[in-house]
């Protein structure tokens, strides 16, 4: 499975509910009994219509812990490598992911995005563009705001701690997991956007999640670390 045709099962099918559940079921048991997962503000997603979620970025596995605030699927983005192995491809197109080119403003994933969200879906991003350990989060893209005034979508601001210290190698190891969700964010809707008013609203998204990431236990702070743009749009 190429990528367009990755974003075009992204635009005009659905999740295979079969492949869904299955994944998720036994990922719900583990998160309970195995990470001891606490999540936080569950009723601020909404059970219908279109949201943006901007959540921070610290492990393979934060899609799949935050697909569980939901009762009904959640979209993301995830790297285009990922989408080479055909195999692969299938299963994350199958559970909602799309392909997003790092380092360059991915015009194809933000027109998959906003077709989603115009189809009444939920659309998870990681503004900070890719997986940022340890320490402060990262300093946000502006796609998560050009996003949010050209959808006219509310954001979600989350927060996610304890993925970072799961993996450790091919061994999956217990650490306790937390997820807060703020409260949404709603911006005017703009049929263009400009980078000024991308970046302001982008700013305002990241101020809520550090919010929630020092709540948490976070370490307060932003760092920058010139990392590849997975979120920004040109």
């Amino acid at each position: 499975m190429d990528q367009a045709a990755s974003h075009k099962r992204a635009r005009h099918a659905r999740t295979n509910r079969v492949v869904y559940w299955a994944a998720r079921i036994p990922l719900q048991i583990s998160l309970k009994f195995y990470f001891r997962a606490s999540r936080l503000g569950q009723e601020q997603i909404p059970s219908s219509g279109p949201a943006i979620i901007a959540s921070n970025h610290r492990s393979f596995f934060d899609p799949f812990v935050i697909g569980t605030m939901s009762t009904r699927p959640i979209y993301y983005v995830a790297k285009s490598e990922l989408f080479r192995n055909p195999v692969l491809a299938w299963f994350l197109s199958a559970l909602g992911a799309f392909p997003v080119e790092r380092g360059v403003g991915d015009r194809d994933a933000i027109q998959t995005a906003k077709e989603l969200l115009a189809r009444g879906e939920l659309v998870l991003i990681f503004p900070e563009g890719t997986r940022t350990r340890p320490g402060p989060l990262g300093l946000p893209k502006r796609g998560v705001g050009r996003l949010a005034l050209e959808s006219g979508a509310p954001v979600i601001p989350v927060a996610i701690s304890g993925t970072q210290d799961i993996r450790k190698g091919i061994l999956i190891r217990p650490r306790k997991v937390r997820v807060s969700a703020g409260c949404p964010l709603e911006f005017t809707r703009e049929e263009q956007s400009s980078p000024d008013p991308a970046e302001s609203v982008a700013a305002e998204v990241w101020q809520a999640v550090s919010a929630l990431w020092e709540s948490l236990g976070g370490a307060p702070g932003i760092q920058d670390l010139e990392q590849p743009e997975l979120a920004r749009v040109a």
